[in-house]
């Protein structure tokens, strides 16, 4: 079945309170989508962002991001008043998140929410607890302890930490135990927000599709909790690290940082790990769509110590082993793989012995001197979801105005348009009535956005992940537009 859907992370709604959540904004999204004629809602991962803003580096794959807690529902509940955060000097811009005015208010909040609800009388919190134990509990200790640290990276916590000795945990549970309680209620309330939001969503035919990156950040629990499961040396810091080799975008390369998996190591109990991750994430979201999905058959490997990935080498992945050993537990799954970057035949034979869609990206398409695979007259069937850019591209009418002569002549020439002004949603349009069964655009490309509403620019760091719709950017005009080509292009 043809479908077609918006793609825009929680963060980026508007809101009174400096960052989109779970709340009446997010309802309202959800309706606009209906009046658009849309049948997903695509964001990016929900996790805690670290160091640098970035959901693809996250303290833990399975907890959810406290910045998207509603407040006002908190405050209905009877969990706040108006005078704990409605005063707050939550923005500058809004227009931008500015991360740091949102760290520095919100664990202060929800330390009030915390300390006012009663886990004890809760069935439904009790219930939480039980069936998240098994990664509740260490996300709770970790997050307690970072901030007795001042926020430290867990490797330079006391070595006794860093080893998880025994008497060292024992004691660090009971030392923080009110701050471990908060961590579990600030999850309890993420998950209790999102499940609703997302019901909501289905109940009016709007499917989630949800991002999982593939690795996970050196600094997260789950590598304090199971060193065994990464390629780590005697003193737990990373042999080789994730990564691209260099491209004609990036001469460098791009140096993620991310320890590897042991493969090795994860194949011994038939890949646990990650059939309780996937299992995890197919209960949050409708779709699952993998990040760098290419390093499942082939990962590129950059030595610790340095400072560019031009010096990496390519080694073998787990390939259809893993999604074997997952189907088997979980059953078919709905899969989106993120199949961009370097692809080999071997690649593109893992992609169809799972028979996940893959990824074609309109803006890669226009190259004048090939003939490109994310063409829609070269897709090879109907099996894809095709997108006009991704979060770590330009929007389109940024890429109209950075893309070489040639790219655009000939992106004119093959939609037969006259003006380089009338490109952006000739693109859209290209999408939408392709064969591909999705097809995808980003709310900015819709809006006509330019560069400063860009999501991310790969490899660095600060300004990325900050851009928010407002209210009058869901108009009634837009969604008539949207719908009116939706319905032509029969999805």
């Amino acid at each position: 079945m043809r479908k077609s859907g918006i793609l825009l992370h929680i963060s980026s709604l508007p809101s009174p309170y400096g960052i989109g959540t779970m709340g009446k904004e997010a309802y309202d999204f959800v309706d606009y989508l209906v009046e658009c004629g849309q049948k997903y809602w695509q964001i990016l991962p929900v996790v805690p962002t670290g160091f640098g803003d970035s959901p693809y580096q996250s303290f833990s794959i399975f907890a959810g991001n406290p910045y998207f807690i509603d407040l006002d529902i908190l405050n209905e509940e009877g969990l706040l008043s108006d005078s704990d955060y409605k005063d707050l000097d939550w923005y500058d811009n809004k227009r931008y998140v500015n991360f740091g005015k949102i760290y520095n208010n919100i664990f202060k909040v929800l330390k009030i929410a915390s300390n006012n609800f009663k886990a004890d009388i809760s069935k439904n919190y009790l219930k939480f607890i039980k069936e998240n134990k098994f990664w509740l509990d260490d996300y709770a200790l970790f997050m307690a302890l970072k901030f007795e640290y001042g926020g430290s990276p867990w490797i330079e916590w006391s070595d006794e930490l860093v080893r998880r000795d025994k008497k060292a945990l024992e004691d660090a549970r009971i030392r923080l135990k009110d701050e471990i309680e908060m961590w579990k209620f600030m999850q309890f309330k993420f998950f209790e927000q999102w499940l609703a939001l997302k019901e909501y969503a289905n109940k009016n035919g709007i499917e989630i599709v949800g991002d999982i990156p593939i690795y996970v950040a050196y600094d997260s629990v789950e590598v304090w909790c199971e060193p065994n499961l990464y390629l780590l040396d005697e003193d737990l810091k990373p042999i080789e690290v994730a990564g691209c080799p260099p491209d004609c975008f990036t001469p460098l390369g791009q140096l993620w940082g991310n320890p590897l998996y042991n493969w090795d190591s994860m194949k011994k109990d038939n890949y646990s790990w990650w059939v309780k991750r996937i299992e995890f994430a197919t209960t949050i979201y409708d779709v699952v769509r993998i990040d760098h999905f290419r390093g499942f058959e082939g990962y590129y490997a950059i030595p610790y110590s340095h400072k560019t990935a031009e010096n990496g080498v390519w080694r073998d992945g787990p390939g259809i082993d893993l999604f074997n050993a997952i189907e088997k537990k979980l059953g078919k799954t709905k899969i989106i793989a993120e199949d961009l970057g370097f692809i080999t035949e071997s690649v593109e034979k893992l992609l169809e012995q799972t028979g996940f869609p893959g990824m074609k990206v309109l803006q890669f398409a226009f190259d004048p001197n090939a003939d490109s695979a994310y063409l829609p007259q070269n897709y090879k069937d109907s099996n894809c979801v095709v997108y006009t850019g991704t979060h770590d591209s330009e929007t389109i009418t940024g890429w109209v105005k950075s893309a070489t002569k040639e790219e655009i002549k000939f992106a004119m020439e093959y939609l037969d348009i006259k003006s380089k002004r009338k490109l952006p949603w000739a693109i859209i349009r290209l999408a939408w009535s392709s064969t591909a069964d999705t097809a995808i655009a980003q709310m900015q490309d819709f809006l006509g956005l330019g560069s400063k509403a860009r999501m991310n620019i790969p490899s660095t760091v600060g300004q990325n992940w900050r851009w928010r719709a407002l209210k009058s950017d869901f108009s009634p005009g837009l969604a008539h537009k949207i719908k009116k080509l939706t319905k032509l292009c029969r999805r």
